[in-house]
């Protein structure tokens, strides 16, 4: 089969996604959180993992270990997918966001251009400004044996612009 016959091309009346990787690094009991810059356009001054867009020469693999080392300088082991959000906001595009967690040796990290980097203990977790889906994303990786298969989740946003996440055969949740 060659390219032609993948279908890439009928996309009218079909919903898109743009493919991103968000990462949580680990070391010791700490997790690595990006304070997002003010200046930036999406999430400014809010906690995040590390991530971006996925480039269209790259694996999905391959990008959350580029987004890593860019954002931290960090070189990581045991990078491993736990779960994947298909993301509605309500547009013609969507995005798909593979979260990944990975471990690091050492905790010395670079300055970013995309915001802050802290290690933070979990117990710390609850007085930070988070993006509002990643307190109930930490607290299901904190929570899940690191060998678990991936989970899958539906986001979305009810009439009040508040999120709603849907785990495959989960009853339905709010945001955190």
């Amino acid at each position: 089969m060659g390219a032609s016959e993948q279908g890439a091309s009928a996309t009218e009346g079909r919903w898109l996604v743009i493919p991103r990787t968000l990462s949580f690094v680990r070391s010791g009991e700490g997790v690595l959180l990006m304070k997002r810059g003010a200046h930036k356009r999406i999430f400014p001054n809010r906690y995040n993992g590390l991530g971006g867009h996925i480039e269209r020469d790259e694996d999905v693999e391959a990008s959350a270990r580029r987004e890593i080392e860019e954002e931290s300088g960090l070189t990581v082991r045991d990078l491993r997918l736990r779960g994947i959000h298909q993301i509605d906001t309500g547009e013609a595009t969507g995005i798909l966001l593979f979260i990944y967690t990975a471990w690091s040796d050492g905790r010395a990290v670079v300055n970013s251009a995309e915001g802050t980097l802290e290690w933070v203990h979990p117990r710390d977790l609850p007085g930070l400004d988070l993006v509002e889906d990643v307190a109930e994303i930490l607290a299901r990786l904190l929570k899940t044996d690191e060998d678990a298969p991936p989970w899958y989740a539906h986001v979305s946003y009810d009439a009040n612009d508040q999120i709603v996440l849907r785990f495959v055969g989960q009853a339905q949740a709010g945001g955190a």
